[in-house]
């Protein structure tokens, strides 16, 4: 009995001490999960309804200047008089399974109803203008001329421009999954998805954004843009952006630092490089830095040079106020800043929410066209990336 005892007693013993050191195990593992780097973090809404206060809005009351390119573009033909001014195309109608084709197409009137999606999506819409050039006025007198002699001639405006130095905190890398949604002026709606991915390593960046459209049962990637470049004193350095749309052969355009210009593959034009120029996939996160740095900047005028493909234009940004939207995230607390048309140069309003409690980050990108169509992109998530060389 004293044997059987003793062995009975040693198996409990066994099998308590077994129990511990699984439960060690467990916790171990447990911890380890916890602490373990992960190589993307998705950000969760609730940290989204922190409210900061607006600073006090101070407009400059001077309009941007003008931009001329030091190539002059093509001359489009003069129409007399009695001649109507142009009018914009009709929109397409919803294109069937079998016209996939017709997506690609578009023209200088913009025409295309998936222009509006591409330029959002884009966060910065291509300039289409429609030219409106009058008949040649009768020859001025000799001391009308002579007046004239003094004036700023074409093309020199951007050149003797300048643009502020803001004080600037890039924000983390990320990825964005977001979702597109367009209404064409005559009521026609289109949807489709995107992603834009920025990755910086603090003194280097790439950023990229992909769009699709949902048409019927398929989906048709449309647009394609890729920027890369470095971080400077005056935040994002844009040193190369590509765009690529469907049916289109690729377009580069170079920020050559070197010379102080900015040239593209595109045509022959080219524009000095101001300080804090950005292109269409940068300008987001360039207002982000803004903002994180010193929410004060963001009281005042903004104006910021921007290029896309084939031309460049002094953007001037203004915050409209605090606004709360809805999103796939939850509803976010967000600072609305808007750039309003500028006739003759760029006819389409664009509007940016950033969310200061996530970073600053863009989460939803508006483009109202001249006509009335309407593209809205928003986050559906965002996942913050491990921070790495682009």
């Amino acid at each position: 009995m004293t044997l059987v005892a003793s062995l009975s007693r040693h198996r409990r013993v066994f099998a308590f001490c077994a129990a511990t050191v699984a439960l060690h195990a467990v916790t171990i593992d447990w911890i380890g999960a916890r602490l373990g780097a992960q190589p993307a973090t998705s950000l969760k809404p609730s940290v989204a309804t922190v409210r900061l206060a607006l600073p006090q809005q101070k407009a400059s009351g001077i309009a941007p200047p003008d931009i001329a390119p030091a190539t002059a573009p093509q001359t489009t033909r003069e129409r007399t008089p009695d001649q109507p001014a142009p009018r914009p195309a009709r929109p397409l109608p919803l294109p069937q399974p079998d016209a996939a084709a017709a997506l690609a197409a578009t023209d200088s009137a913009g025409a295309d109803p998936l222009a509006g999606l591409e330029q959002a999506v884009a966060a910065l819409p291509a300039p289409h203008v429609v030219p409106n050039i009058e008949a040649p006025p009768a020859a001025p007198p000799p001391v009308a001329q002579a007046e004239a002699g003094q004036q700023e001639q074409p093309g020199t405006s951007l050149e003797q421009a300048s643009t502020r130095r803001y004080k600037v905190d890039i924000p983390p890398s990320a990825t964005f999954d977001l979702e597109l949604a367009r209404i064409d002026a005559n009521g026609t709606k289109w949807s489709g998805s995107g992603k834009m991915v920025w990755q910086t390593d603090g003194s280097t960046y790439h950023t990229s954004v992909e769009v699709g459209l949902s048409v019927l049962v398929t989906r048709v990637n449309l647009l394609e843009l890729n920027s890369e470049g470095e971080i400077d004193d005056a935040g994002v350095a844009p040193r190369k952006f590509t765009e690529k749309r469907r049916g289109r052969p690729l377009t580069a355009t170079h920020f050559q630092r070197n010379d102080g210009r900015i040239t593209f593959s595109a045509n022959e034009r080219s524009y000095p490089l101001l300080t804090g120029a950005q292109d269409r996939a940068t300008i987001p996160f360039q207002l982000a830095a803004i903002g994180r740095a010193n929410v004060n900047q963001l009281g005042g005028d903004i104006d910021i040079l921007v290029s896309d493909n084939r031309d460049a234009a002094i953007y001037r940004f203004h915050l409209v106020g605090e606004e709360e939207i809805d999103t796939k995230m939850g509803r976010l607390v967000t600072w609305h800043l808007a750039r309003p048309p500028k006739p003759g140069t760029y006819s389409a309003r664009l509007d940016i929410w950033l969310a200061p409690s996530l970073q600053w980050f863009p989460v939803q990108i508006r483009n109202t066209e001249a006509n009335g169509a309407l593209t809205t992109q928003t986050v559906s998530k965002i996942s913050l990336n491990k921070a790495q060389t682009p």
